[in-house]
């Protein structure tokens, strides 16, 4: 009995590291998607940008911490941190935070489903933690005890597969109807017009959205497709010059056949980072293989 006994603690033991370790790596591989999304760009959006780097600093201290402690209270942490970073995703992709909305891209896809996984992974540590229920345990209120112990866990076991699989569900429904903007129908037009932001003039749509060129583009081809133009929707329609417009208007054809509008021989974009007028946050970004700039007008 004892020798069964100690294998037995063996096994548990083992377990328990493999579920910590897991976790942890999880919870840093979620922290260094952060990480790159804000060097790469959240870092200029107001609030979201200090969420992202709040986000990247406590996800590298709780992995640090669920390695190399035991304590199921950290695991359980770690385990509420993955959930609530993931209930901020879908919040942003739903209804926006702080002003900003989301878009489906494959980063945001890949953070969702590891953020369930870590979710997944520390709960189980943090519940299965602690003594184990012995068959071989004497009869009386320590044997009764161990049980309803037993019991509680298994419940908890089946209560955390369950979140898990819910959580996963709503993810799936999310980034299944996020997305950016629908292109504009053949043959509309849209007005281009100007305003001034930090002493600089700027091409702005009719909504005063500043408009943006990416230096990869070329004067017949967008650089930007994908995700990219997710974060960067395209202008889409026949250009039209609004008052203190002087540039050379066009279009060229999008490689999913709609038609852009292009400023001077540049392709224009708007930017999710921006929820209104008179903000320019994706000026001088480097982000989706290239540098992004405001289109400027010359007074």
């Amino acid at each position: 009995m004892v020798v069964g006994r100690h294998r037995q603690d063996q096994t548990r033991g083992w377990l328990q590291l493999a579920l910590r370790v897991a976790g942890a790596v999880l919870l840093a591989v979620s922290a260094g998607i952060h990480l790159d999304l804000y060097l790469t760009g959240y870092r200029s959006i107001p609030t979201i940008g200090w969420l992202f780097l709040l986000q990247v600093i406590a996800g590298f201290v709780l992995a640090a911490a669920v390695l190399v402690t035991r304590s199921p209270l950290v695991a359980a942490a770690g385990a509420a941190f993955a959930l609530a970073t993931l209930g901020g995703y879908l919040l942003s992709v739903w209804i926006g935070l702080f002003g900003f909305k989301e878009v489906r891209t494959t980063a945001g896809i890949a953070a969702g489903l590891i953020e369930v996984a870590a979710f997944a992974v520390l709960a189980l540590a943090a519940v299965s933690a602690g003594p184990a229920g012995q068959a071989d345990a004497p009869a009386g209120p320590a044997a009764a005890m161990l049980a309803r112990v037993q019991a509680a866990r298994s419940l908890a076991t089946g209560a955390v597969g369950a979140v898990s699989v819910l959580a996963l569900i709503v993810l799936g429904v999310a980034v299944a109807g996020a997305g950016g903007p629908p292109p504009a129908p053949a043959g509309t037009s849209v007005t281009l017009k100007t305003a001034t932001i930090g002493g600089v003039t700027v091409l702005t749509n009719a909504n005063g959205l500043t408009l943006y060129w990416f230096a990869p583009d070329t004067p017949t081809t967008s650089r930007c497709t994908g995700s990219c133009a997710a974060y960067w929707p395209p202008v889409t329609g026949d250009p039209k010059a609004g008052p203190g417009v002087t540039g050379k208007l066009g279009t060229i054809k999008r490689p999913d056949g709609t038609v852009q509008a292009t400023y001077d021989g540049h392709p224009l974009y708007t930017y999710v980072g921006d929820s209104g007028p008179g903000q320019a946050h994706g000026n001088n970004l480097n982000l989706n293989g290239g540098l992004w700039y405001e289109v400027r007008v010359p007074e």
